[in-house]
């Protein structure tokens, strides 16, 4: 952001002493007031939740919080620009801070999920079954508020998912959020490896015959706060509360390696109940949302179940991610992941393959239609997980900036990214499945992606080449 004043003249070299490389004056100015411009839709009192300064402050040009300011403003999703500047004040020394925005399209769609859930037969060729199709759509400045409502939809053989979300910024005119969510899903998961024999008939298997399945309906909600610590950091805390059903096979086992085990489900038969609190701080400095260019999001959760909860565990995750633009505006951005659960948590608050490894489809709204095990690159026994207690990744990605605009597409990147991934559960490292000696004792993979990530007027869009392989590649990897 460019001073309205320059810097004062540099002192006369002495002629005894050696010249000093000259040194750039601080330049300090009393705030005198915000004026905002451009704002149509939004609420001034909503662009100025994210702005700290104030009228009275001693403001320094050279403060790099006006700059993370900026970056707050834009990652809020309501505006496609921000610029900030100063003009002079009614007296000297006064100045006046005036936040310019372009207002973009807040009506967006968050997620979209499509494809086709695939089976494998034991030579582990992928057998295409039946589609799933999943959206997420939300207003996110709500009629100039600040205020998030949105709603989701996941549909899947025999299994389908809601969402319904609430989220105020600023709660009553507080420095405090209020989110609201509420789920439903009547889901299936399959459960064994290979050679899965079972006893459940309250099931209806229909065409599943290779897996043992549990049918299950979940109902709760999720209620929750924060505050923002600073410019760049927030906490959160929230309270989740929710009814399971569940129907498991009665008795089921299935071939770990080279031996035949019991299948554990990771959740209770019948009806029970699930309570947890979690909290989680986060540090942001991105400089956008989506096609993001520099700056670092991080962040630490920890989730409990509590008294009143069937399942008592601990989870634990952090998450670190960094971009850099290089000098000729290409990008580089760096992912590392780590989380750890200690105790029983369900099998759907454990961590699931699919969303680590690029080559198979995601969870939808908690859903995974697809039965297939992970790809398995490397020959590990990582194609006996499913669902883990520990997961861990790194990836590096290569952006290319394609195109800029600011109409209905904001811009287009090529983007190249490829990593290493570990799903496990405790028994990997205790008791590890037979057949599999050395390296390939540890569950770890590699994953990589190829494609186009687009910023639109409708959210940002990623058109990936890796998930349209996943749905119809061949097993890779040996099979115990």
């Amino acid at each position: 952001m460019p001073a309205v004043a320059s810097a004062a003249d540099p002192p006369s070299a002495s002629t005894t002493a050696p010249p000093e490389a000259p040194q750039r004056a601080r330049i300090r100015y009393t705030l005198e007031g915000i004026e905002l411009r451009g704002n149509v839709r939004t609420a001034g009192r909503v662009v100025l939740r994210y702005v700290k300064f104030r009228a009275g402050d001693l403001l320094d040009v050279d403060d790099p919080e006006l700059e993370l300011t900026r970056y707050r403003l834009l990652g809020t999703g309501f505006f496609a620009q921000v610029d900030l500047s100063l003009r002079k004040g009614s007296r000297r020394g006064a100045a006046v801070l005036i936040i310019e925005v372009v207002e973009r399209n807040t009506l967006v769609v968050q997620n979209l999920w499509a494809g086709v859930a695939a089976d494998e037969d034991t030579a582990g060729n992928a057998r295409p079954l039946s589609a799933f199709l999943g959206v997420q759509v939300a207003e996110t400045n709500l009629a100039g508020t600040g205020i998030t409502l949105g709603a989701g939809i996941a549909l899947a053989a025999d299994q389908y998912a809601l969402r319904t979300s609430f989220v105020d910024p600023s709660f009553v005119g507080t420095g405090w959020s209020a989110a609201l969510t509420v789920l439903y899903n009547d889901a299936r998961d399959f459960f064994g490896n290979r050679d899965v024999l079972f006893e459940a008939p309250l099931i209806a298997q229909r065409e599943v015959t290779d897996y043992a399945v549990v049918a299950y309906r979940r109902f709760g909600a999720t209620i929750g706060t924060g505050h923002d610590l600073g410019v760049s950091s927030s906490f959160a805390l929230d309270y989740h509360l929710e009814q399971i059903d569940a129907t498991v096979p009665v008795a089921a086992s299935h071939m770990r390696g080279l031996s035949r085990e019991p299948i554990d489900f990771s959740i209770r038969p019948g009806r029970s109940v699930l309570s947890t609190v979690r909290g989680a701080l986060t540090y942001d400095t991105r400089d956008a949302p989506f096609l993001t260019a520099r700056g670092t999001l991080a962040q630490a959760s920890v989730t409990i179940g509590i008294p009143g909860s069937d399942y008592s565990f601990q989870k634990f995750e952090a998450t670190l991610r960094r971009w850099w633009r290089l000098p000729w505006r290409h990008v580089v951005r760096f992912d590392a992941y780590a989380g750890a659960i200690a105790g029983d948590a369900p099998f759907f608050e454990q961590f699931y393959v699919g969303d680590f490894t690029d080559l198979l489809p995601d969870r939808l709204l908690a859903l995974a239609p697809d039965r297939r095990q992970p790809p398995n690159l490397l020959g590990t026994d990582i194609i006996e997980v499913r669902y883990g207690d520990f997961a861990a990744k790194i990836e590096g990605e290569y952006r290319i900036p394609l195109y800029t605009g600011r109409e209905s597409v904001y811009g287009v990147d090529l983007f190249a990214s490829a990593g290493f991934y570990s799903v496990a559960t405790r028994r990997e490292f205790t008791d590890p499945p037979t057949g599999y000696g050395g390296w390939s004792r540890l569950p770890v993979d590699v994953t990589g992606n190829i494609g186009l990530r687009l910023d639109t007027k409708l959210g940002g869009v990623t058109l990936a080449f890796s998930n349209m392989f996943g749905l119809v590649a061949a097993r890779n990897g040996e099979r115990k």
